[in-house]
């Protein structure tokens, strides 16, 4: 039986990892965590990974008694996978965490530091960056609406109008209010979590971040991007296809405009849907012709 682990003077966080043929990156995802003492509870949450991975996370699991694996359900997307492991955990704050994402050293006991003092905060995230140290694009952004896509399709932010992503924009040097985030760390006291009946698990796999940022917004709760702490994104570890990625990321995307802006009917979704799938459908093409 697993021994709990002494109490700390920071509020109790439960980290939840999502992870399907993530490789090696997913041990130092778990290290990294394992290395702050705010990370009470830790569940990986095996929607897929070879044998012997399962197996070296079994070992992991028997031998450190915060780290919980659920396993044998297969692959049922990212969305349930997350509220799977957060109905695992009893901690007062829970955060999403991507197996390829990497925390810098201090950067979760940092937050709930902060986060301690700040009942304000619905949602929060820190810094993610590329391999090379740039701010990751997505980290901290405006919210997608049609409007905002077709400024970006069509280039109008030429024209002053704004974009979506704000990583081409200075970093702010404190902390600061978004309107969305990535969903690479996203951090919510539990009540949050709760209170917007967690991730939606209509969406498999992309979208969910955005879908989830725009519900605690319509929840009337604020999110927060913090520059002070920092983590490393890798992106690309999982055994997946370029051509399934963007399926995904366009079914999420008529998703979410169906939920949250009128769907079809909407003649600006309309536009914009069409070119969501005309744009899968060049990719399809141009890595059909690489073959």
């Amino acid at each position: 039986m697993k021994t709990p682990r002494p109490e700390t003077m920071l509020p109790g966080c439960a980290v939840i990892v999502v992870s399907y043929h993530t490789g090696p990156c997913l041990m130092d995802c778990i290290l990294a965590v394992l290395g702050e003492a705010s990370a009470h509870e830790v569940v990986i949450v095996d929607n897929g990974n070879p044998p012997d991975v399962v197996a070296a996370l079994q070992e992991m699991a028997a031998s450190e008694p915060r780290l919980t694996l659920l396993t044998g359900h297969g692959n049922v997307g990212f969305g349930k996978a997350c509220n799977l492991g957060a109905k695992a955990t009893t901690s007062p704050y829970v955060l999403m965490l991507n197996p390829d994402n990497v925390l810098g050293s201090g950067s979760l006991d940092g937050a709930m530091a902060l986060l301690g003092t700040r009942p304000d905060i619905a949602l929060y995230t820190i810094r993610i960056e590329n391999p090379d140290g740039s701010e990751q694009r997505g980290c901290r952004r405006n919210l997608m609406t049609p409007w905002t896509c077709l400024v970006e399709a069509f280039g109008l932010y030429r024209l002053g109008f704004r974009r979506i992503n704000l990583n081409h924009t200075p970093p702010p040097p404190a902390l600061v209010e978004v309107e969305c985030i990535s969903g690479s760390f996203m951090l919510f006291p539990r009540p949050v979590f709760e209170k917007i009946g967690g991730m939606d698990e209509e969406y498999f796999l992309h979208m969910e971040d955005v879908d989830t940022c725009q519900r605690v917004r319509k929840a009337g709760c604020s999110i927060w991007f913090d520059p002070a702490f920092s983590a490393v994104h890798v992106q690309g570890t999982s055994e997946v296809t370029k051509l399934y990625i963007e399926r995904q990321k366009t079914k999420g995307g008529t998703l979410y405009f169906s939920k949250h802006f009128g769907g079809w009917a909407n003649p600006l979704v309309t536009l914009v849907n069409i070119a969501l799938w005309l744009r899968f459908s060049l990719i399809a093409i141009r890595l059909g012709l690489k073959r």
